[in-house]
C-alpha cells in the first residue's frame, strides 16, 4: 500500500471515528439536556422503580449524560469515559426499561428499548478500545507531544556533541582558569 493510500485510509477512518463519536453522543446529550432541565422529574420517574435515593441518582445520571457525551465528542479520557457511559447505558436500561414487567405490545416496546441502550453500551465499549482518533483532543495532544519531541531532544542534547561552541550569557566575563 502506498503511502498515499495509507494517508487517505488514516484519513477516513480519523473521520469515521469523529461521525461515530458525535452520532454516540447525539443518543444521549439531547435527554441529559432535557433531565437536567427536569431533575426532580426524572427522581420521580426513578422512585417508581423502587431505587433508593432517586434524587442522588438523578443527579448523578444527568451529570453523565451531559458531561459525558461532551468528552466523547472531544476525545477525552476515551477509556474513562467510553466504560463510564457504557456502565451508565446498562443501569439504566435495567432501570428504566423492565421488558419483563409488561405485557403484550408494552413488553415488546420496553424489550426494543432496553435493547437500543445494551447497543449504545456497545458502542461506548468499542470507543473505549479503539480511542478517539487524531481527529479529537487526545489526538491533538499526542500530534503536539510528538512534534515537540524531536525539538526537545535537541535542547536537550550536550552542546559539546553537536560540534558548536556553547554560547555563553551576555554580559557574563569567560571564566579564567586559576593559576
Amino acid at each position: 500500500m502506498s503511502d498515499g493510500a495509507r494517508y487517505v485510509t488514516g484519513r477516513t477512518q480519523d473521520g469515521l471515528l469523529l461521525l461515530s463519536r458525535l452520532l454516540l453522543a447525539a443518543a444521549l446529550l439531547p435527554t441529559g439536556i432535557a433531565r437536567a432541565l427536569n431533575v426532580s422529574g426524572f427522581a420521580l420517574t426513578l422512585a417508581s422503580t423502587g431505587l433508593p435515593s432517586p434524587n442522588a441518582v438523578a443527579t448523578a445520571a444527568v451529570i453523565v449524560q451531559v458531561f459525558g457525551p461532551l468528552a466523547l465528542v472531544l476525545g477525552v479520557l476515551p477509556r474513562l469515559s467510553g466504560l463510564a457511559l457504557a456502565a451508565f447505558a446498562c443501569v439504566m436500561a435495567a432501570l428504566l426499561h423492565p421488558f419483563w414487567q409488561f405485557a403484550g405490545p408494552s413488553a415488546v416496546a420496553e424489550r426494543t428499548l432496553l435493547l437500543a441502550d445494551l447497543g449504545l453500551a456497545g458502542g461506548f465499549l468499542i470507543y473505549a478500545m479503539t480511542g478517539p482518533g487524531r481527529w479529537s483532543w487526545q489526538g491533538w495532544r499526542e500530534g503536539a507531544r510528538a512534534s515537540a519531541g524531536p525539538a526537545r531532544a535537541a535542547a536537550a542534547r550536550p552542546a559539546g556533541k553537536s560540534g558548536a561552541k556553547p554560547k555563553r550569557a551576555p554580559g557574563r566575563a569567560p571564566a579564567r582558569a586559576a593559576a
